[in-house]
């Protein structure tokens, strides 16, 4: 590869590294993070040597770390950002201060200089963000309470890098303790200013400029602004000394409101799956195998000591929390690793003269090691630990065992299948009812109705439920993607059954009928229809009218959803068709009325002529002559 640009060349062996890694790593079910890992041992100085400046790429790997953020702030709203203002600062605290404590306090004991334990113990109290938010995110876990309660302490520890990377120097040798030149109000001041800038920019700029962008109708360009506003937010915050993901994250924040957060999202999303990626090759790559192998008792003894202190410490935070039992294994492996940020730590500590550079290479290669080992450990809590949780107060029943034969199969008995199967009764159609959920059985058999318990997305299930001689299947689970899962589930070995399906919102209604199903309800799109004719009726609307009004609405809607579904990919001519047919509906409307007041007009002029001339029975209304 000599004849190769530097970049290329770079480029080649990372992208191959991990396209052979990874795929490789999950089919053995170890994870892409343990792939990602392992591709950058092997390339790495310690493995076939490929790649040698591994402090550069990992400078520009956490530009990876530094897009999640943004992604994450992105999905939440200000308003629910407050509301964690509390566990950030409480939690976080007694997360970092607690691991922080019991670390210098064994250290200490240990014999190592109080410099030494306390920026050690600092450093080692920090998590792998990138490794804790991507686990959470594939296991669903961000809206669960171990989910926030983890995403607060994250956030926190990003802000508490801050100053502990100032506190660095103060600790280290007077000289290497270099300083700005400017007065501390004058930081501080500058620090603020910043933050201002965003929040104001945010608030005033981005959206026009987005707007503006958007215009073009040209999508690599957005793209480009997309990664220019992280890029530039990111910029800004190193220059102050501020930590880049927590600007991306207050950055994503700000726009979680605005109506262009789903393109943003889209733009980023794959720049962010890579990057993350190239942060972990870097993380293997930068394990000093040498210091290692001089002292493999010693790293074996840092690895398992800090890691199972942190663990005592995370574990009382989470009793105190009161996050479930259950949750507790997974939340306390995810922050007992050690994280990014302490690579900093030890870097600017090693700068400062706090301690050698074997002592930093030691304590950077007990991080990645325990980054490496995270995922392995969460194997085993899976496979051990969390099955005892789940047999804990957890009720159960037996599966459908007996085969059925009813011609409709109601999959869900939650609030919408519960009617739908109790008018099918009532009209003497037999149904066979599934649902995977203990409680709602028992509810069901207090009340009389058989349910059967079964997760319906399980093919053997299904076919004792009856699928392969039904007519019908009722989709009505509350899961999307379980209830897209059983849909494709059905079309693929039950292409007989007529599928009738719930939809939660518009996007399950597109994916619905893009799997060629015909029967597709909005789970609130009826009921509203009906609110909006009461309210009409309350504003003293004749019944016909409201009524009228209402089916109008709903004939338009559905005919536009429609007309809409081959445009999902295609956002100008989706809001264009969006904006025309709205216009068109309230002028159809207003005519519709205008017809209506003049028609009533004519009526009435009409009753008045043959009343003043004397005509036929008709009179004014009022009139009680005899």
């Amino acid at each position: 590869m000599e004849h190769l640009p530097g970049w290329l060349s770079a480029s080649l062996i990372f992208l191959a590294a991990a396209v052979a890694a990874v795929p490789l790593s999950k089919a053995l079910g170890l994870g892409a993070i343990i792939g990602y890992l392992a591709a950058g041992i092997v390339i790495g100085p310690w493995g076939v040597g490929l790649v040698s400046d591994v402090q550069t790429i990992l400078h520009f790997a956490e530009f990876g770390v530094v897009l999640m953020l943004f992604l994450v702030g992105l999905e939440l709203e200000p308003s629910r950002l407050w509301k964690l203002r509390g566990p950030i600062f409480g939690w976080g605290s007694a997360q970092v201060l607690g691991c922080a404590a019991l670390l210098a306090g064994a250290a200490l004991l240990a014999g190592v200089p109080w410099r030494v334990a306390v920026v050690a113990a600092l450093g080692l109290a920090l998590s792998s963000t990138a490794i804790a938010m991507q686990v959470m995110g594939e296991r669903n876990l961000l809206r669960t309470p171990s989910g926030e309660a983890g995403f607060a302490i994250l956030l926190f520890q990003d802000v508490a890098a801050i100053p502990i990377l100032a506190l660095v120097p103060l600790l280290g040798v007077p000289d290497a303790a270099a300083h700005s030149g400017l007065p501390v109000w004058l930081e501080a001041l500058k620090i603020v200013g910043v933050i201002a800038a965003i929040v104001l920019g945010g608030r005033l700029l981005l959206r026009p400029a987005l707007r503006w962008i958007a215009r073009s109708d040209t999508p690599e360009i957005f793209t480009a602004a997309a990664l220019l506003l992280v890029v530039a937010i990111a910029a800004l915050m190193q220059v102050v000394g501020l930590s880049m993901a927590l600007g991306a994250f207050l950055a994503g924040v700000l726009l979680s409101e605005s109506e262009y957060r789903r393109e943003l999202e889209t733009d980023i999303e794959p720049f962010k799956g890579l990057l993350l990626g190239l942060f972990f090759i870097a993380v293997g790559m930068s394990i000093d195998f040498g210091v290692l192998l001089k002292n493999p008792g010693l790293i074996a003894l840092v690895v398992v000591a800090f890691m199972a202190l942190k663990a005592v410490a995370i574990w009382l935070v989470a009793r105190w929390m009161g996050l479930p039992p259950a949750e507790r294994p997974v939340f306390t492996l995810l922050l007992a690793q050690g994280g990014e940020f302490a690579f900093v730590v030890f870097q600017a500590a090693t700068g400062a003269r706090v301690f050698s550079a074997d002592t930093a290479s030691l304590l950077i290669g007990a991080v990645a090691l325990s980054m490496l080992l995270s995922p392995l450990v969460l194997i085993a809590i899976d496979r051990l630990v969390l099955p005892r949780y789940a047999r804990l107060g957890v009720k159960t029943a037996e599966e459908i065992s007996e085969p059925q034969d009813a011609p409709v199969i109601v999959a869900g008995f939650g609030r919408y299948g519960q009617i739908v199967a109790r008018v099918l009764a009532a009209q003497g159609v037999r149904t066979t009812i599934l649902d995977h959920d203990v409680d709602i059985l028992e509810a069901a058999r207090t009340l009389g109705s058989q349910v059967f318990y079964g997760d319906a997305t399980r093919l053997d299930l299904l076919r004792i439920a009856g699928a392969d001689s039904a007519r019908l299947l009722v989709v009505a689970i509350d899961d999307v993607e379980q209830s897209l899962a059983l849909v494709d589930l059905a079309r693929e070995h039950f292409p007989q059954l007529e599928v009738v399906a719930r939809a939660r919102d518009m996007i399950h209604w597109y994916q619905l009928r893009e799997r060629g199903v015909l029967r597709v309800q909005r789970e609130l799109f009826e009921s509203s229809l009906m609110s909006a004719r009461s309210v009409l009726e309350a504003l003293g609307h004749p019944a016909a009218e409201a009524r009228r009004a209402a089916m109008g609405f709903r004939r338009h809607n559905l005919s536009l959803a429609e007309r809409l579904r081959p445009l999902q990919k295609d956002r100008a001519k989706l809001v264009a068709t969006i904006q025309a047919g709205r216009a068109q509906f309230e002028e159809q409307m207003a005519q519709e009325r205008a017809d209506r007041a003049a028609l009533r007009q004519a009526a009435a002029e009409g009753s008045l002529a043959d009343w003043s001339s004397g005509g036929s029975a008709r009179r004014p209304p009022g009139d009680v002559r005899s």
